[in-house]
């Protein structure tokens, strides 16, 4: 197992307006990996987060575009190390288990462990969370295989290989589903670890919306259906064109074969376009499929750019 003493290990924190909770964050990771650096990324905070963290000790950078994905994407351009702990700003998570996590991640030479939240708070984890955190991740599963429980975590512990070939693309709170398929994407070996979560601080308030954001988190999952197994996506697009077109037809051939006219010819002209129409998508996704693939691998050659770590 690697001693994680002599490891380089940078706790990211993305936070906006987090003047209740972020000293208490910077002091308890501090405490559970004195080792470790905490960097605070500051999205145009007004409440004073940023000279709340400085003053704590952490190193505090500004990320003026908006968006949590926006933060995510600063962040692991920006920082070096060899293992990447993130950690939303809001104090909901133990950072007492943060060595665990890091330890697992060496130990068993992994690329992502996500904290699988685990709480008896009701108001910690409201049950309309939940039920859309579970209704999102049977969709990723469903579109993307072996996943998950918890996809929606915002405590992960990243190695170096993971953060240096992860093309962020989300701004939102919708970065968590695209970290989970990057993940799946490029077979990463990956685990979870139950952490306790906690409610937020009295007085501290939650940024996600629960509707918007959960509508944004699952147009982003189809969005990745559609660029990431794009073969299957065009591919429900002809078979739905194929069977409506089929549908619409048998009626029409019925009569043809019977009378030997051809009844309701828009009808027979629609039946043609909507089947031709299916063939373009099926064309598409083979067409997109390979190019897809190519992608993956100049990923996968990204990925393997970089040694894993105590190799």
């Amino acid at each position: 197992m690697t001693d994680l003493s002599s490891a380089r290990i940078a706790v990211l924190v993305p936070c906006y307006n987090e003047a209740l909770t972020i000293e208490a964050i910077v002091r308890d990771f501090r405490a559970s990996l004195p080792q470790a650096t905490v960097y605070v990324f500051d999205n145009n905070s007004t409440d004073g987060t940023a000279e709340i963290a400085r003053a704590a000790g952490a190193s505090v950078r500004l990320v003026p575009h908006q968006g949590k994905g926006s933060v995510v994407r600063r962040m692991f351009a920006d920082i070096e190390a060899d293992a990447y702990i993130m950690v939303d700003g809001d104090d909901t998570y133990d950072a007492s288990v943060a060595p665990q996590l890091v330890a697992k991640l060496f130990g068993e030479g992994l690329d992502m462990v996500v904290g699988n939240r685990v709480t008896e708070e009701r108001a910690a984890y409201r049950l309309g969370h939940r039920f859309g955190n579970n209704l999102l991740t049977g969709c990723v599963s469903m579109l993307f295989g072996r996943t998950f429980t918890d996809i929606l975590s915002g405590y992960r512990v990243f190695s170096r290989r993971y953060v240096k070939s992860f093309a962020a693309h989300s701004t939102g709170f919708e970065i968590e589903t695209e970290l989970t398929v990057h993940a799946l994407e490029l077979r990463m070996p990956v685990a979870e670890v139950e952490t306790v979560y906690k409610a937020r601080p009295e007085g501290s308030f939650s940024k996600l919306n629960t509707y918007r954001d959960g509508w944004r988190i699952l147009m982003t999952i189809l969005r990745l259906f559609k660029s990431e197994r794009p073969l299957s996506f065009f591919g429900l697009g002809f078979l739905a064109c194929f069977l409506l077109s089929v549908g619409l037809a048998v009626p029409l051939v019925s009569v043809w074969m019977s009378t030997g006219l051809v009844p309701r010819q828009p009808t027979a002209v629609l039946c043609s376009a909507i089947m031709l129409f299916g063939v373009v998508l099926l064309a598409c996704g083979i067409i997109l499929d390979a190019v897809t693939k190519a992608r993956i691998e100049q990923k996968r050659f990204a990925y393997l750019a970089f040694p894993a770590h105590g190799s």
